[in-house]
């Protein structure tokens, strides 16, 4: 499987893209620059610290809702804390599980890729079956890394976003569809290549 195929089909509601590269003089400085900006996806918790225009924080947990301090895996959970009104279905925050990691790890070859996928959830602190996140559970964000010879990318493909207007409380269903709309009007998309550009930046 090639590195785009873990992107789901746009089929309904808006969708997002931002890409940013970067060109190394030779292959062998961006076979090491690459590890860097691998080492920078999977760290997720610090992704904040990337870019000062990055105002959303991320935290890794796990499925009893305890933080992690490690390089992300399948199954783990993210807690978005965003500025404004907190998700009342998360505790404040909006959830989201890594669903799907996948990579290759053959530096000899031309081409190599890091790409996860990931999906609003319920929190996994309460027993509440609502989605808690602006966007409707059929959403998906992909994170992703590559090297092509000597140029590196990250790119961020969001697909099928649809606000999630199905919270049990009333304010989280206004914060929600406020909230999604104006990530859908490309409020977020802002956000979204403050953060592949810090995923490629030159130290």
């Amino acid at each position: 499987m090639i590195a785009w195929e873990i992107i789901p089909k746009q089929k309904h509601g808006a969708s997002t893209d931002a890409v940013s590269k970067i060109k190394l003089d030779t292959i062998d400085e961006a076979l090491w620059e690459f590890e860097i900006v691998k080492d920078r996806l999977l760290d997720v918790s610090h992704w904040h610290q990337l870019s000062a225009d990055i105002e959303a924080k991320f935290q890794l947990m796990d499925g009893d809702g305890n933080e992690l301090y490690r390089r992300v895996r399948e199954g783990d959970y993210l807690r978005i804390n965003i500025p404004g009104p907190g998700n009342g279905d998360g505790e404040g925050y909006g959830w989201v599980k890594i669903e799907q990691i996948e990579f290759t790890d053959n530096e000899a070859e031309s081409f190599e890729y890091v790409a996860m996928n990931v999906r609003p959830c319920p929190s996994p602190l309460n027993n509440e079956p609502a989605t808690a996140h602006f966007f409707k559970d059929i959403a998906t964000s992909t994170f992703m890394v590559n090297r092509k010879y000597n140029v590196i990318s990250a790119e961020v493909h969001r697909r099928n976003e649809i606000t999630n207007t199905d919270s049990q409380s009333i304010s989280s269903q206004i914060r929600n569809f406020v909230v999604g709309i104006g990530a859908i009007l490309g409020l977020s998309k802002v956000q979204w290549k403050s953060l592949v550009d810090g995923l490629v930046k030159l130290d």
